[in-house]
């Protein structure tokens, strides 16, 4: 068994290295998988820059989702059998042949379901659907923002927005995913880097005009989407890209930038105009409300096998090009979900 360990901050290119695991005894709630390939998540660019608290100390193994074979369960599994194809969100330990994960984030697959699709299903559509169904609870005709709309989380939160039949506005920063965008189905494509999504909107539509503002950037973004939320509106924060960049070294200038930028906000205004400002971390609903998780997954496999969502893929690279697929991703060349196959 292997795993790309994450044994230094900075450069993809010296952040990892492939060292044999020996996994510890399967618990009584647990899984062991034998992995086909995982995912990437921004999350793991940022635990790779260092700017991730919830990150293990280095050296560790990192990523959240994997699709393969069960070999392994706990006595207390009930609904998984060994033999069967899953996809799986993990507590890290992603990036390896072999993981052992809770049950609750496990879900069986068809045998002939693309394992690339498949990955996407677990954090990203898991993250999406919680997002949309729990926390906002999306309703027909309101108004969406959806700030990286192009990205895995962003081709999600569109997919599942369009399905409730909502109007959907979505950033991203080139005319190629602006493109994309509109096959997507978002109503309003906004090219951040060349309009301010805030004026945009506001001209379009005025003040108070949002009812729910999906956020991965942080920082000043999501301090203009509360500016434009309708009473009644909601603002989920599920990120904060924005501390990442485009550079390998950790910028204080960046991370005070950010958190300076989401400005400061009082209880009674979110009272007074009957608004939320919700924070969704699917790690945690993972270790606090298990049901919960195994239910967000369950549901968003019914939902692809039934073909109401298609998971996009933006490209499968070879474990070997570990560094290459983080490289891909912070620097904003996917649209859709980065996938490593073993």
């Amino acid at each position: 068994m292997k795993a790309y360990h994450l044994i230094k901050n900075g450069s993809s290119k010296e952040a990892f290295e492939l060292r044999n695991i020996i996994l510890p005894e399967v618990k009584e709630n647990e899984v062991k998988i034998e992995v086909e390939v995982f995912g990437l998540n921004f999350a793991d660019v940022m635990a790779r820059l260092g700017y991730y608290r919830a990150c293990p100390p280095l050296p560790a193994v990192i990523g959240y989702d994997v699709v393969g074979k069960v070999i392994e369960t706990g006595k207390n599994v009930k609904d998984i059998a060994t033999g069967q194809r899953v996809t799986a969100l993990t507590r890290f330990g992603a990036y390896a042949t072999h993981v052992i994960t809770n049950q609750s984030g496990v879900v069986p697959i068809k045998d002939d379901t693309d394992a690339a699709t498949a990955t996407a299903l677990a954090t990203q559509y898991a993250t999406a659907y919680y997002a949309s169904e729990f926390s906002m609870s999306l309703q027909v005709g309101e108004h969406v923002l959806i700030q990286a709309a192009a990205g895995g989380v962003g081709t999600a939160l569109v997919q599942l927005a369009k399905r409730k039949g909502c109007i959907v506005y979505g950033t991203a920063g080139s005319e190629e995913k602006l493109s994309y965008l509109k096959e997507q189905g978002v109503d309003f494509p906004i090219n951040y880097k060349n309009q301010d999504f805030y004026e945009y909107i506001l001209s379009l539509k005025g003040e108070k005009s949002l009812d729910a503002v999906f956020d991965s950037i942080g920082g000043n973004s999501v301090k203009k989407g509360l500016k434009l939320l309708a009473p009644g509106g909601r603002l989920a924060m599920y990120g904060a890209a924005q501390i990442a960049g485009d550079s390998d070294s950790k910028s204080l200038y960046r991370q005070l930038k950010t958190l300076f930028g989401f400005g400061k906000y009082r209880a009674t205004q979110f009272f007074a105009n009957s608004q939320a400002l919700i924070g969704v971390n699917m790690l945690q609903i993972g270790d606090f409300k298990p049901y919960i998780l195994k239910k967000c997954m369950t549901d968003i496999v019914e939902l692809y096998e039934n073909g109401e969502i298609k998971p996009v893929i933006s490209k499968v690279f070879d474990s070997s090009e570990l560094a290459e697929a983080h490289d891909f991703l912070q620097k904003r060349k996917s649209v859709g979900k980065v996938v490593v196959k073993w």
